[in-house]
């Protein structure tokens, strides 16, 4: 689910969303169903919070297949960074707190 630091992205949306976005895009691809999924959004929270110069969307794999299976996710949570229109990052699974994923985002910036 999105919020007022994170949107939703979708199949239709992906290419405006993420592609042709002037800053580094975190895309989080999550399902309803996924625990650690849920668990992992205050995080990115307070990552989009603290760090304004980058995006963070959500795709929810269930609703957009298309755009699932263009970037291979088997595994979820799985974030991908975008720069450019390109994949140049990622983190499968989550790392139970924030460290981690924050060095992911902050070494793109």
């Amino acid at each position: 689910m999105a919020s007022a630091l994170i949107q939703d992205t979708s199949d239709a949306t992906f290419n405006d969303d993420v592609l042709q976005s002037d800053k580094p895009v975190v895309v989080d691809f999550w399902a309803t169903w996924c625990g650690p999924c849920r668990a992992i959004a205050p995080h990115l929270e307070a990552i989009a919070e603290a760090h304004p110069g980058v995006k963070i969307v959500k795709l929810n794999v269930d609703d957009n297949r298309k755009t699932a299976s263009q970037y291979g996710v088997t595994s979820i949570p799985l974030l991908l960074v975008f720069k450019h229109g390109a994949v140049v990052d990622k983190m499968v699974g989550n790392p139970g707190r924030r460290g981690p994923i924050e060095q992911l985002v902050t070494k793109h910036l």
